[in-house]
């Protein structure tokens, strides 16, 4: 890495790691990744543990699929299979998208080449494994090792400080009951809702009411934040 873009990635982790509002984070990763030709960005928590990989977006941005249209959260999951990558990533990695007879196409390269979108799509790891991740794209980027690393910080940074901007402080959250507790535990260990129901004796609503209780309770969006939050709250085991 250079050192005009060491300095610059340095400046732009400890802007993002500061900021208390998601504008500031996306401000920062702008800052550093718009000169270097990414304009497409996705930031969202995930889990291997789960059927639904992508757990929840905090940002979505930019022309990703060429047409002009702005793309919500729903959309960028159907239509960009890339994303189920990150399950068997352990770093960072390159992809790049052509257009077809038969439709888009979207490979895992060494190093993007030619015509399409390309980008870069970071997995983001912590105790509980595969927490998160970010996907930068644009028509011509930086795929230089040095925009690769200093990327993958820009990233780590960015995803925890939204995580703790949507996130509820530990102290504002409600006590979970045994019955919560035991089904956050079980889906924590990677069991799907309908073998937790078997196991438990419930039906599949029940559990999925269950979960929906936690979530309120805890004040998160998604099963993988409640799980997260009720760890180091003591409520399950890690």
């Amino acid at each position: 890495m250079s050192a005009v873009t060491a300095d610059a990635a340095f400046r732009s982790v400890l802007a993002i790691e500061v900021a208390d509002e998601l504008a500031a984070i996306e401000n920062g990763v702008r800052a550093f990744a718009g000169p270097l030709g990414y304009d497409r960005f996705v930031l969202f928590s995930a889990s291997a543990a789960h059927d639904e990989v992508l757990q929840s977006i905090y940002w979505v941005e930019g022309d990703w699929f060429g047409d002009g249209e702005s793309v919500d959260a729903a959309t960028y999951i159907r239509r960009c299979p890339v994303t189920r990558h990150i399950l068997e990533a352990r770093e960072p990695f390159f992809w790049t998208k052509t257009v077809g007879d038969d439709g888009d196409l979207y490979k895992v390269v060494r190093v993007p080449r030619g015509q399409g979108i390309h980008g870069l799509q970071i997995p983001i790891f912590g105790p509980l494994g595969l927490e998160g991740a970010m996907s930068l794209g644009g028509e011509r980027i930086d795929a230089s090792p040095q925009a690769r690393l200093a990327l993958g910080l820009i990233a780590e940074a960015a995803f925890l400080a939204a995580r703790r901007v949507f996130e509820a402080p530990i102290d504002s959250v409600s006590k979970l009951s045994d019955r919560e507790r035991e089904v956050l535990a079980w889906t924590a260990a990677g069991r799907r809702q309908a073998d937790i129901a078997v196991t438990l004796g419930l039906s599949e609503r029940t559990v999925e009411n269950h979960l929906r209780r936690v979530r309120k309770r805890l004040g998160v969006l998604t099963t993988g934040q409640a799980i997260r939050v009720a760890i180091r709250n003591g409520e399950i085991d890690a």
